[in-house]
């Protein structure tokens, strides 16, 4: 091949798409240094003098060398990518516009990308079929009975977990205080003087079922009884079905802890559906304070949890992994938004 980059050979010419690609070998030959110093030139290498590096980097745009960044990553054994795995799959009913995950992946990425690296988002289903080439992984979700911490676990990459904090975790996981979450919860709702009271969510998840944990602990601390439990989906539509099937069961109720501020809105619609009034017969508090939460009507009281610097907390977790540090886990705090319902 001819490598004289200055000339108008057959195959550099600059107006035949279909030329041969320029090789760093090439750029090397033609500016009469090493391949070596070409790299150095190109990413702006201090030990490159100034002369070189200015016609290295012209001889580079004259003839339109690209660097090959997959090639460059498989030789570093780095991708400076962090993939961020959804376990839920976006759905009619659940899109990927609500506040979870669409909140935390801000603070992600806003984290991410003040430290220069790029964020590479998909979901269980599409991660196991196609892995994308990342540093490392951070799963948003543990999934029913941890089924998706089982999958990610099976890479051999590092990785960090948006989910439920016990303080016995074999990874490092983020996440809000569910259980003191639950309990401030049954405290809003006690302090407005019910005692008969409900909860609806899904606790298979392990996040749900702190959150219930917290709540049944101080309804028994304060002598009031938990009359109803019913499973929903992390929608309004599954907060409806829910509340309508402890109607239907003759459970009888002043209260109801919503294990997400959607599920609320549900529940809310289906009593006023049914006859009842909100909060005057039965009162019902949330969690999450989705920004849809203090719109709706009555606006819902909710357990605020810190989307954006839980993003930031993952982000800064998954990096301190891949450089070979041992973060530990964390659990934020989370507070009451006290509105009408």
């Amino acid at each position: 091949m001819h490598h004289d980059l200055t000339g108008t050979t057959p195959q550099m010419s600059r107006d035949k798409p279909e030329s041969p690609r320029v090789t760093m070998d090439d750029l090397a030959k033609a500016a009469g240094v090493s391949k070596m110093t070409v790299s150095r030139a190109l990413s702006g290498h201090p030990l490159v003098k100034t002369s070189t590096r200015e016609r290295v980097l012209h001889l580079a745009e004259q003839h339109g060398f690209r660097l090959n960044i997959a090639a460059r990553n498989l030789r570093q054994r780095s991708t400076r990518t962090i993939g961020v795995v959804i376990e839920m799959t976006p759905s009619h009913d659940r899109s990927m516009s609500e506040p979870y995950p669409l909140s935390l992946l801000g603070g992600i990425m806003q984290e991410l990308t003040s430290h220069a690296y790029n964020m590479v988002l998909t979901t269980l289903p599409l991660f196991v079929a196609s892995p994308p080439a990342v540093d490392g992984l951070i799963l948003l979700g543990q999934g029913v009975h941890e089924d998706a911490v089982d999958m990610v676990q099976r890479t051999g990459l590092p990785y960090v977990i948006w989910g439920s904090v016990d303080g016995n975790e074999d990874h490092i996981t983020i996440g809000s205080d569910n259980v003191a979450g639950g309990r401030i919860a049954a405290d809003h709702l006690l302090g407005q003087g019910r005692r008969a009271l409900a909860f609806i969510g899904d606790d298979k998840h392990l996040e749900i079922a702190d959150r219930l944990r917290g709540f049944a602990a101080r309804i028994d601390e304060a002598g009031a009884t938990l009359v109803g439990q019913a499973s929903s989906r992390f929608t309004r539509e599954g907060g409806y079905d829910a509340a309508r099937t402890l109607l239907a069961g003759g459970a009888v109720f002043d209260g109801v802890f919503a294990s997400s501020d959607a599920i609320a809105m549900g529940v809310i619609t289906c009593l006023r559906d049914a006859g009842h009034t909100v909060p005057d017969d039965v009162a019902v508090i949330g969690f999450d304070d989705a920004p849809g939460a203090a719109l709706f009507t009555p606006s819902v009281s909710s357990i605020r949890q810190d989307w954006d610097r839980g993003g930031k907390l993952l982000a800064q977790k998954i990096l301190a992994l891949t450089k070979g540090a041992k973060p530990l886990s964390e659990s934020m705090p989370v507070e009451i938004k006290a509105r009408e319902s």
